[in-house]
């Protein structure tokens, strides 16, 4: 069998099933260790009988719920290779954008100047990891209340090279602690409601930590708690961005107006036009 007929069984299997096809070619690239350029010119080569049993029990492991991140053990965040597992959220794409607002703030307000901040729910460290590579201006520390999380993250942070200093903890409690005062924190925490958990797929509600999808009942309990540590943490002059479920924004936002009155507060949508993003900035104090 030709690689090619092997892609148009496992993306027939998939669509069958009200999956995504494209999740064969990304198993095929996978096994190759090679880009979609380069599976396009073997598409005539013979698959290894071996290599093709293994394309169909993946296939139908991902079919009965297993993300292919999971089978493969790693996603592609901001260019660079995440290792990914159960213990982990798996990172989207509409993060990167998170992770762009923020350097461009940073950039705004502070220019060159050596800043400190903080990721509230490091997860796979994809946003730590990534702002600490991208902008060598900021000092980075990463915090989460899984180890098992950290684990993972401080493994991506020594294999990609970022330097980060991760802390096990729940929400800003080991900054308040340490009694340190930081110009930024950036978070992406859980925000699903629990009452749509019946209604996600079954990839994310049986293969993603739970602990990193719901924020209780509406979602925006992390949110409230993050309002009463926040202005124990920021200095006078600094930044706050989160990540939000779809139709939060303006609810965040007007937390943090009332959190924080004297600093500009701003809703940012994704590359889908949807309000993901949160900010305040500038004067934190008066």
């Amino acid at each position: 069998m030709a690689i090619g007929e092997a892609l148009r069984w496992a993306s027939s299997f998939l669509e069958e099933r009200g999956l995504e096809p494209p999740v064969a070619e990304w198993l095929l690239r996978h096994y190759y260790q090679i880009n979609r350029a380069k599976l396009l010119m073997i598409l005539d080569d013979k698959i290894e009988p071996g290599l093709f049993k293994r394309l169909q029990q993946d296939i139908k492991r991902h079919a009965e719920g297993t993300p292919v991140q999971h089978i493969i053990g790693y996603e592609e965040f901001y260019g660079r290779r995440f290792i990914v597992n159960e213990h982990v959220l798996i990172p989207r794409p509409e993060t990167e954008e998170l992770v762009v607002a923020v350097t461009e703030l940073k950039q705004k307000l502070f220019r060159q100047e050596k800043i400190s901040l903080i990721d509230v729910g490091a997860g796979s460290g994809a946003i730590s990891v990534t702002l600490a590579l991208e902008d060598e201006t900021l000092d980075v520390q990463a915090i989460d209340i899984s180890e098992e999380a950290l684990k993972v993250a401080k493994k991506n942070a020594d294999e990609l090279g970022a330097k980060v200093r991760f802390k096990n903890g729940d929400l800003l409690k080991p900054i308040i602690e340490e009694g340190i005062r930081v110009e930024a924190i950036v978070s992406n925490p859980p925000y699903i409601p629990l009452s749509d958990a019946p209604s996600l797929a079954v990839h994310v509600r049986e293969h993603e930590p739970h602990l990193a999808l719901f924020g209780g009942e509406d979602g925006l309990d992390l949110y409230r708690r993050f309002m009463g540590e926040l202005p124990e943490v920021l200095k006078d002059k600094g930044i706050v961005g989160f990540e939000v479920g779809v139709g939060q924004a303006q609810v965040v936002k007007e937390m943090l107006q009332t959190a924080f009155p004297y600093a500009t507060t701003e809703i940012k949508v994704d590359i889908n036009g949807k309000e993901r993003m949160v900010f305040a900035y500038g004067n934190m104090t008066n």
